[in-house]
């Protein structure tokens, strides 16, 4: 079940920002990008919150993705793209201040 977890600096709540066609890009492109079934994708979006970036606080987001299975390098190249894509879609993020950090789950829980 990959998890993608996100943290902007951008209000989430002023009513520009259509966060449940930001939810549906985001479920579609991890789900065919990593191949899962949409129905154990979760995404988490938390917005406002403090964040620098260069020195700025101008829109900027870190995301982490965890699944519980290898991400190959061209998986990972295609999430960080197509996230970024949809960010800055959506919330007017540039690529260059978005991050992205992609974890294994079994790596990190031997046992699963």
């Amino acid at each position: 079940m990959p998890c993608l977890d996100i943290t902007t600096n951008v209000n989430l709540h002023d009513g520009g920002v259509d966060t449940d066609s930001m939810f549906s890009e985001l479920t579609e492109a991890v789900s065919q990008i990593v191949g899962i079934p949409k129905n154990f994708v979760m995404i988490l979006v938390k917005g406002s919150v403090a964040i620098t970036f260069g020195g700025n606080k101008e829109p900027a987001a870190l995301a982490e993705i965890v699944s519980m299975g290898e991400i190959s390098s061209p998986v990972k190249r295609k999430l960080i793209s197509t996230v970024g894509s949809i960010l800055y879609d959506k919330l007017s993020i540039p690529n260059t201040r978005f991050v992205l950090k992609v974890f294994d789950g079994r790596k990190a829980n031997p046992k699963m």
